[in-house]
């Protein structure tokens, strides 16, 4: 028996640490093309149920956004677990057939929808008080996924 030490060199060696390396490769560029891919409205729209949100959102000055500009975190730390959580919930409610006839957004999706109002209309809401209601989708519900009234004839507040 040899007291040798292993071959760290051999081809069998080098070759598993090449497969391993491929393969985590391969996941990674599959879920960096998957985060963005599920990112855009077409998947979002591939779903029957958001036909009419697809529709109006295409019409609106959001339309040149991703969906999850809005409704996912920014942070790729937390988005990741956000997705999964979200996506598996809607994957289940459309496989189960128990989709409300209204969506209302949880806590937990108001809160990152109005971290994503806030960073990108700052400037515009620092003269808003929000003290009765705390979130801008409170007042701006259908935005942008409603049917469009010009701004110039709306009233203060209307979606």
């Amino acid at each position: 028996m040899s007291n040798a030490p292993p071959n760290r060199t051999s081809p069998t060696n080098w070759f598993a640490v090449a497969s391993v390396l491929a393969v985590l490769l391969v996941a990674g560029a599959a879920g960096a093309w998957s985060m963005q891919a599920t990112d855009q409205a077409a998947f979002c729209a591939s779903c029957h149920t958001m036909d009419t949100s697809f529709w109006t959102f295409g019409k609106s000055g959001h339309a040149k956004l991703a969906c999850n500009d809005c409704h996912a975190p920014q942070n790729l730390a937390a988005k990741i677990p956000f997705k999964a959580q979200a996506g598996s919930a809607d994957v289940w409610a459309t496989v189960s057939k128990n989709i409300p006839d209204v969506i209302h957004a949880s806590k937990m999706h108001k809160d990152v929808i109005q971290a994503n109002c806030v960073r990108c209309h700052a400037p515009t809401i620092q003269t808003v008080a929000m003290d009765a209601k705390p979130y801008c989708v409170d007042c701006h519900r259908s935005v942008p996924h409603k049917s469009r009234t010009p701004i110039s004839t709306r009233k203060v507040a209307d979606g």
